[in-house]
């Protein structure tokens, strides 16, 4: 006859594969409706072309999506390992607790899994291979602390390396590893772990390092410069960024680790307690400071999540847990209710929103390039953003290019076209708003413009006729250059494909 501690477990590993397979089924489908976000097409397109490095980031999403674009480019299979992850962390977290509670154990992994987020993001980001080698990297850390295995040191310095070179806030992650061991009691410091991690990491960097000093170093100045253009104080920031980890570390939990000072002084004398609450303490305070000068993203918290639900789970008692498992199914389950209802709603439903037009544009996809049809052949394609571009070319499996000045996300573009190419020759460009003749007219002999509505929506089309490349080189491109490949001074400079291609016989601009 079994006891009640281990009646408790079976029902408690029964109500977490459960859920396992509700949730899956659910993304699968959700994967399969939502239509692909411009976002996830241009990452999309770093699969199709895919390099050492992209223009914003790191290039390992774009390594994924080449390896799953070899089996299909259906929604689903491309959003496979967003659908995937948190399935993947919480069986990990499993493992990872079951010697030390079963049922603790059991509780948080459900809990992780029951995070809204984790129940409804079916999208393929770059924090999509952060989370999971950030992830991989702390157990292997946490494992490595307890045994001083300078192996396990080494792999979570390799999966960290994998991390950097998913999105750059593994460095949060890194820095919180020195905090730990800086602040670990004197005579239980693991420098030389430390060190192995960190050599094992050494290599990925490297990598990165040499794709920008041979890119215009461009990672770094949209990470360091472009990207901050607009920081400054704003007060809404802070109390946005409060929301964020109410949202994304579950209030009850953090309520209760909070409250639970007497559990928690004594779960830190455990060093493996004192490292995840660093792991995910440390990063979530540079995010407040941050916040002070920049709105802190709701995705930029997702690699600390798991850890976060892990130190709870060493702090917590079952009792305690089992809380936060009533809130978020309660909260989780909103939101599917939420999502399947305006799922059966008509897309005209959203007529009246400001939105619309984008609506259309993502959903009826196929329709609105089929009004392009006449003019395939006769002309070159392009869009005026990036995220309608590369929405158009994930539909058509035709490349659509920028044109214009665009914005400072996601200029991947200014690596893939040639506008050298271009000259002479005529250009359709695809619009969500009506053109601007002054946009159009001085870089062709001569520019039409023609619009169609689709589904109560109005899209434009303008149609220049003998691209004038020399003075779009100068009156876009140039100062293009100067905005965005002016490269710091204190960087020694390699190539810069943007700066070589179009002003060969200039010195490259300096910040």
């Amino acid at each position: 006859m079994q006891t009640p501690t281990g009646r408790t477990a079976v029902s408690l590993r029964a109500a977490f594969y459960l859920t396992l397979l509700l949730t899956l089924a659910f993304k699968f489908w959700f994967a399969q409706a939502l239509p692909m976000t411009g976002d996830e097409a241009y990452f999309i397109y770093w699969g199709v072309y895919p390099d050492y490095g992209f223009w914003d980031h790191p290039p390992m999403v774009g390594w994924i999506l080449a390896l799953l674009l070899k089996v299909s480019h259906a929604e689903w299979v491309l959003r496979l390992p967003s659908i995937l992850l948190p399935g993947l962390v919480a069986l990990g977290m499993l493992q990872y607790l079951r010697p030390v509670d079963e049922d603790k154990a059991y509780v948080a992994a459900l809990a992780f899994l029951l995070l809204p987020v984790n129940v409804w993001n079916v999208l393929i980001t770059t924090d999509t291979p952060l989370v999971l080698f950030s992830f991989l990297s702390a157990l292997c850390f946490a494992a490595a602390l307890r045994r001083e295995s300078q192996v396990l040191y080494a792999a979570s310095g390799a999966l960290l390396g994998m991390a950097f070179l998913s999105k750059y806030f593994a460095v949060l992650l890194a820095l919180a590893y020195l905090g730990f061991v800086l602040f670990q009691p004197a005579g239980r410091r693991s420098w030389r772990g430390l060190a192995t991690a960190f050599v094992s990491l050494l290599p990925f960097a490297l990598l990165n390092a040499w794709w920008n000093y041979d890119h215009c170093w461009a990672n770094l100045l949209f990470n360091l410069y472009t990207r901050n253009d607009n920081a400054g104080w704003m007060p809404q920031n802070p109390a946005l960024y409060a929301v964020s980890i109410l949202y994304m570390l579950c209030p009850v939990a953090l309520y209760q680790v909070g409250r639970s000072r007497i559990a928690l002084s004594r779960a830190l004398v455990d060093p493996r307690t004192r490292f995840f609450m660093f792991a995910w303490v440390a990063p979530l305070a540079a995010f407040a400071l941050l916040s002070l000068a920049k709105q802190i993203g709701l995705h930029w918290l997702l690699s600390f999540v798991p850890l976060f639900f892990i130190s709870a789970a060493l702090i917590l008692s079952t009792a305690q847990l089992r809380r936060s498992v009533v809130y978020l199914g309660a909260f989780s389950a909103i939101h599917v209710a939420a999502i399947v209802s305006i799922s059966m709603l008509p897309m005209e439903t959203w007529k009246s929103s400001r939105l619309y037009d984008g609506i259309v544009f993502h959903v009826k996809t196929a329709e609105l390039l089929q009004r392009l049809e006449p003019y395939a052949g006769k002309y070159e394609f392009a869009a005026d953003g990036f995220s309608p571009a590369v929405t158009a070319s994930y539909a058509s499996g035709r490349y659509f290019f920028v044109f214009g000045t665009a914005s400072s996300h996601g200029r991947h573009d200014d690596i893939l076209t040639d506008f050298r190419k271009l000259a002479g020759k005529n250009i359709l460009v695809l619009r969500k708003n009506p053109p601007n003749p002054e946009d159009y007219a001085p870089y062709f002999s001569r520019v039409d413009y023609r619009q169609f509505e689709l589904h109560g929506a109005t899209f434009y089309v303008v149609l220049g006729q003998e691209f004038d490349y020399p003075k779009y080189r100068e009156l876009v491109l140039r100062p293009l250059r100067d905005r965005y490949y002016r490269i710091p001074f204190y960087l020694p400079l390699g190539h810069c494909y943007f700066c070589e291609r179009y002003f060969p016989d200039e010195p490259v601009p300096t910040r």
